[in-house]
């Protein structure tokens, strides 16, 4: 009997030594499954020219994890740095963009949506970025943010260039028309101040074509616009508004302002004149001092008086 019973433990704890065995083999083969799948997810984030963060905002501000791919478009030691201060991406953040980026880590933006922003990169040129943000909370507060910053730079560079293309004109470089009856159409409706349209009409522009040849009347075309592109600022918007019609629209500005540019656009007309260049135009203007629901009487306005000035030198 005490055989069997010494040949039934042993036969127990050998099975139970088996079982523990598979168990452990079983768990271990887990385990590298798992390893190695971190090392494949690993991998691919450090190939991504995305750049991929994970920022620790409580206990204390620090990287836990950022991508190599900053180094190759911001530049070089980056990650290093990063680690060691986490305040240098702030340093890098365009001033118009910081206050957005201090807004995330205190929970304050819309993380639904993209967070778009500019960094400086070591040649000192700023860089349109895309960010999608992930908040992480804990017992309700913000302690972390992982985020996926994107290089938009290219795709902001063809919307600028769409835009332009939208609002210029494309053979003076000066705004269109449209552009030009939108901003007229803002004051109209929705802002209320001084203004001013200027209408410039170039003299005999048929003459030229005729006597010289079209390419003279576009190399006028081109002088006129260049002229007046010198008075375009913040308060006057210059745009060719017809083939040889040039219009600008002057806000927030009195009419003795308005009457001093009209005055330096003659002088520069009759210096290029002396320089025997044929640059004569006809110039009419209107002022109000209340915009809103005024400004296409004021065009009008404009365009009749310019057209006056014109058949009066035609008249003698």
């Amino acid at each position: 009997m005490v055989e069997f019973f010494l040949y039934g433990c042993a036969t127990g704890a050998s099975l139970i030594i088996s079982y523990y065995m598979v168990v452990n083999s079983k768990r271990n083969k887990k385990l590298k499954r798992i390893i190695n799948q971190q090392k494949r997810i690993l991998k691919l984030v450090q190939m991504s020219k995305d750049i991929i963060y994970c920022y620790q905002i409580k206990p204390e501000g620090k990287f836990t994890y950022l991508s190599p791919s900053i180094e190759k478009i911001l530049g070089k030691n980056l990650v290093k740095s990063c680690y060691s201060d986490s305040s240098i991406p702030l340093q890098l953040i365009h001033p118009d963009d910081i206050e957005t980026i201090h807004k995330k880590i205190s929970g304050e933006i819309n993380f639904d949506k993209p967070i778009v922003q500019r960094w400086r990169n070591d040649k000192g040129k700023y860089i349109w970025f895309e960010e999608y943000a992930t908040p992480i909370y804990r017992k309700g507060q913000l302690v972390a943010i992982q985020g996926i910053i994107r290089n938009i730079d290219d795709k902001i560079k063809f919307q600028e260039s769409l835009e332009y293309k939208i609002c210029h004109d494309s053979f003076t470089g000066l705004y269109n028309k449209e552009f030009f009856l939108r901003a007229c159409e803002k004051y109209n409706r929705d802002i209320n101040t001084r203004a001013a349209i200027i209408v410039c009409d170039l003299d005999n522009l048929k003459i030229t074509n005729d006597t010289h040849g079209h390419m003279e009347g576009d190399n006028l075309i081109k002088e006129t616009a260049n002229i007046l592109n010198k008075f375009s600022s913040k308060n006057i918007i210059v745009s060719r508004i017809g083939g040889d019609e040039f219009a600008l629209l002057i806000v927030r500005k009195s009419q003795n302002f308005i009457k001093e540019i009209i005055e330096k656009i003659n002088n520069e007309l009759n210096y290029h004149h002396e320089q025997e260049v044929n640059m004569n135009m006809s110039i009419g203007y209107a002022y109000t001092e209340s915009s809103l629901g005024d400004m296409d009487a004021l065009f009008r306005k404009a365009d009749k008086n310019m057209y006056v000035i014109k058949n009066n030198k035609k008249a003698i």
